[in-house]
């Protein structure tokens, strides 16, 4: 699939099953990241491959944080919020980890990280790949931000779930640009 067609035909694909993409594809995906533009070339990114028994422990976190926020919550609400981890066989957790310099805002490097994470999402639609981004309360919650290991300067800015695409690809609805460009 060539740029402008990958481009313009991606959409997220929320439900994938296994199994995870094979190791070639996912080195394209991380290769097309490390393209992201990057003021200063401080490359401020890291992402963790979350598959097989580490889902389990993704999913151990997220029921954590529920519970961390809500004792009292039932059960099924717990199983819930664990089963959040469990909805691809692949989780990427993208992170940005800005570096300190007065020559590139935080906010730019947090914004490359996003421009990576979405370099990924088109690799893997280019490969044929089911990828969604999600980020959500898990996404900024202490306990799973401690469970993954970031520094207190970290960004989790994504988790990619990743797989095999489930039932038929949506088809991008066509917008007008003229709703989204003006002339200034």
């Amino acid at each position: 699939m060539d740029a402008l067609s990958a481009l313009l035909t991606r959409t997220s694909v929320p439900r994938v099953t296994g199994p995870v993409p094979s190791e070639e594809t996912l080195q394209a995906m991380f290769a097309a990241a490390l393209r992201a533009p990057d003021h200063g070339q401080l490359r401020p990114w890291r992402f963790l491959r979350i598959e097989g028994e580490s889902l389990q422990r993704l999913a151990d976190l997220f029921g954590a944080a529920a519970l961390a926020d809500n004792p009292a919550l039932a059960q099924a609400e717990v199983e819930s919020a664990r089963g959040k981890a469990l909805r691809s066989p692949l989780v990427i957790a993208s992170i940005s980890c800005a570096v300190d310099t007065p020559k590139v805002p935080a906010l730019e490097q947090d914004l490359a990280t996003a421009c990576a994470t979405h370099a990924m999402l088109l690799a893997a639609h280019a490969q044929g790949v089911g990828a969604v981004w999600r980020t959500g309360p898990f996404a900024v919650h202490p306990v799973v931000r401690e469970g993954l290991g970031l520094a207190a300067h970290e960004k989790l800015i994504a988790f990619l779930y990743v797989g095999q695409p489930v039932g038929p690809l949506r088809s991008p609805q066509p917008l007008a640009i003229a709703d989204y460009v003006q002339s200034w």
